[in-house]
């Protein structure tokens, strides 16, 4: 029995979950937008909002606990300049989730997860 314990396994052992999770962190911080199965994303959330309220917090001692998760450092310096003063003044509630329907090979529920400042960067070519 699983009782009182928390979060998704995902299939996977913990090495590869942590893995799994730290890969996404960074690639979300990173492009600020990502494409993944809804049970990920929801995970995921749970620890981007930590490393934004890290961001936040701006000393010494947050930017090395950033660091242990983060998987770069020019990753952790944009956490650290642009994106803390983008969320200085939100309390919580940094990313969005939003469902896109199932994956066709594998009926797998997919969602989009995003930064909540995200505007999305659109070259319009003119005739």
């Amino acid at each position: 029995m699983r009782h009182r314990k928390s979060g998704r396994r995902l299939g996977r052992n913990s090495s590869h979950l942590k893995a799994t999770m730290r890969n996404m962190v960074t690639c979300l911080l990173d492009h600020e937008r990502i494409v993944t199965t809804t049970p990920k994303a929801k995970e995921l959330r749970k620890l981007a909002d930590k490393m934004i309220t890290l961001g936040k917090r701006g000393d010494l001692h947050a930017r090395r606990q950033a660091l242990a998760v983060i998987q770069s450092k020019e990753i952790v310096d944009k956490l650290f300049t642009k994106l803390k003063d983008e969320y200085m003044d939100r309390n919580g509630g940094y990313t969005r989730i939003i469902q896109t329907g199932n994956r066709n090979g594998d009926a797998a529920p997919m969602a989009i997860i995003e930064l909540v400042n995200y505007t999305e960067d659109t070259d319009e070519v003119t005739n």
